[in-house]
């Protein structure tokens, strides 16, 4: 078993470059890292490359006619980019896709239920495992004999996070997690996101495009821009940056076209833990 150290990071993806179908160059040398117990937000506009990256983590990349030529994914350590999604679920390391995916036709419970099909536990570990989940998402208990392609985006959305709980996962990859989902239950999900990691310690790598949320809920912050990293920073920092306001409210001039055009683009920064 590989021992974590303090400085090293939980998660960290190493000079990725992802092609598609053989000829479609998508990530271009994606560098990233997620510590520990931390929350790590993956912005850009829509085509920038954020589902790739996590699906390259996640290697569901490979179902999808993606290719990683270049760089390497470690987690916990040890490098991960050669194994199944199965069996980095077994590790920890769980996605929850961008359109969340639920199964309609079945019920809420046994969605959940279809998550922790890599553990090895009885039925009260499984029952305590189900409860604790309901704990998080109430919403989700009331509902829980109803079909999930009944539900609303926002309680399907509950839903496909609840499921990746169940397999108790270390860190969780969340791709879009405000898309179609009216903004009371956004800043709803991303509280719970928040509990998940202060109280469980559940590591967040999460893609979105709703910068102001993210940045509100993350601790550290990654701008892709084409297939490439253009800039990092503490959240915070990232929230207060003239160009990222500019250019995610879509008030600079025309002149400004990319990130490449601002002062601080490619600011790269070491976080020290």
């Amino acid at each position: 078993m590989t021992t974590i150290t303090a400085s090293q990071p939980y998660l960290s993806v190493n000079n990725i470059e992802v092609i598609y179908d053989h000829v479609i160059l998508v990530l271009k040398g994606v560098s990233l890292q997620v510590p520990k117990g931390k929350i790590v937000a993956l912005l850009g506009a829509n085509g920038a490359g954020k589902s790739t990256t996590l699906k390259t983590i996640s290697t569901l990349l490979r179902g999808e006619r993606g290719d990683v030529t270049k760089g390497e994914v470690q987690f916990k350590g040890e490098r991960v980019d050669h194994l199944t999604p199965n069996e980095l679920v077994k590790r920890g390391l769980s996605q929850v896709m961008e359109g969340r995916h639920c199964f309609g036709h079945l019920t809420i419970e046994e969605n959940l239920l279809t998550g922790a099909y890599t553990r090895n536990i009885s039925r009260a570990e499984l029952k305590a495992a189900l409860e604790a989940v309901y704990a998080y998402f109430p919403r989700l208990k009331e509902r829980r004999s109803s079909q999930a392609g009944y539900t609303s985006g926002g309680e399907q959305q509950m839903c496909a996070i609840g499921r990746a709980l169940m397999a108790k996962p270390s860190m969780i990859l969340l791709d879009e997690p405000s898309m179609g989902i009216a903004p009371q239950i956004v800043e709803e999900i991303f509280d719970i996101v928040k509990d998940l990691n202060q109280k469980e310690g559940v590591s967040f790598l999460l893609a979105e495009q709703n910068t102001t949320v993210a940045l509100r809920y993350a601790d550290f912050g990654y701008i892709l821009e084409n297939g490439r990293v253009v800039m990092e920073g503490e959240a915070k920092e990232l929230a207060s940056n003239e160009d990222v306001k500019e250019f995610y409210l879509g008030v600079a001039g025309a002149e400004r076209k990319s990130f490449r055009d601002m002062k601080f683009y490619r600011r790269r920064k070491r976080w020290l833990a």
